[in-house]
């Protein structure tokens, strides 16, 4: 009998390149990943994972293994959900809901709808894991994660496997914030150009805030000029207020402002982004999904009210 559970280590290798990492996603030790995979090639004979310098790659036979189960996978997914949905629905939602959410939708979305979810189903748990939207969205994919929150901005879509269901939640604004003393700070709204010779803080290049400002700037020569860096928008703003740079700031988790700094949005329509929940298909029945998607779209419709989603489970390509 091949263990489901050993499984699910060897596709978190493959999800993630390495035990290590596997481990993280997990919340395993990188020693328990390995013992579930050495475990798993006794019980089917064949090795399924190969040393290449320090790190591993699936054998073809541990590849076809974490393909084939997949559909296994999603069949027993669909039955435990079933077997929720069949049951009084007086029960109470119990069980874990695993989310993966980016660091401002863990702020100012997921803690504030979670208090009011788990109220109301205090036997449920929710764990919460801070992870980048396209990491996010291979969490879920692979069954390491059970719902995740992303956003896309400027209208640019995420690559979403199609096994994949997209819920648009609400749109999100950015502002560019300075200082009051800014010589731009009365604008009404603030053109790229404007801001051509400033200096930026900005989060890494790797995130997709940062590919958004460098799109904000296409066509501008030498822009923007990104002088600090940080991945907390607390620390933007710190360093707005010290006046050593400006910064494009979401609404979502931002806060009230201090006084002496002012948020003015930009004329260009990429300064928004799209909020959207993603879940895999076969959990569409689950009771714990819809009672924790459901908090959600209300805490963005109080929050969001005139960009709020209704509250279905739709299949919504972002």
């Amino acid at each position: 009998m091949i263990d489901l559970e050993a499984v699910l280590s060897l596709r978190a290798v493959a999800t993630h390149g390495s035990v290590s990492a596997a481990a993280g996603a997990l919340g395993y030790t990188p020693s328990a990943v390995s013992q579930q995979v050495k475990r798993l090639e006794r019980e089917t004979g064949v090795p399924l994972l190969e040393r290449v310098g320090r790190g591993v790659i699936l054998t073809d036979a541990g590849t076809r293994l974490v393909v084939h189960s997949t559909p296994i996978l999603a069949d027993l997914e669909r039955l435990r959900a079933d077997l929720h949905a069949t049951a009084s629905e007086d029960a109470a939602i119990t069980g874990e809901l695993r989310i993966a959410a980016f660091s401002t939708a863990v702020r100012g979305l997921v803690a504030p709808a979670l208090a009011v979810l788990v109220g109301r189903h205090p036997l449920l748990r929710v764990p919460v894991r801070e992870s980048e939207p396209w990491e996010t969205v291979a969490l879920v994919a692979s069954g390491q994660r059970d719902l995740g929150i992303v956003h896309q901005w400027g209208g640019v879509a995420l690559s979403m496997p199609e096994h994949l269901v997209v819920t648009p939640l609400f749109t999100d604004v950015a502002d560019v914030i300075l200082r009051r003393d800014h010589p731009l700070a009365d604008r009404p709204v603030l053109r790229p150009a404007d801001l051509a010779d400033d200096t930026w803080v900005a989060t890494f290049e790797s995130t997709i805030c940062r590919q958004w400002l460098r799109r904000l700037f296409d066509g501008v020569p030498n822009a923007p000029r990104i002088g600090y860096e940080s991945m907390e928008f607390h620390s933007h703003l710190e360093l707005v207020r010290a006046g050593l740079a400006v910064a494009l700031v979401p609404r979502l988790g931002r806060g009230d402002l201090d006084p002496d700094l002012v948020a003015i949005p930009t004329v260009d329509p990429a300064s928004t982004r799209d909020v959207v929940a993603v879940h895999r298909r076969s959990q569409a029945d689950s009771p714990a999904l819809h009672a924790t998607l459901g908090a959600l779209i209300a805490e963005a419709r109080r929050r969001f009210p005139l960009r709020g989603a209704e509250p279905a489970l739709e299949d919504t390509r972002a």
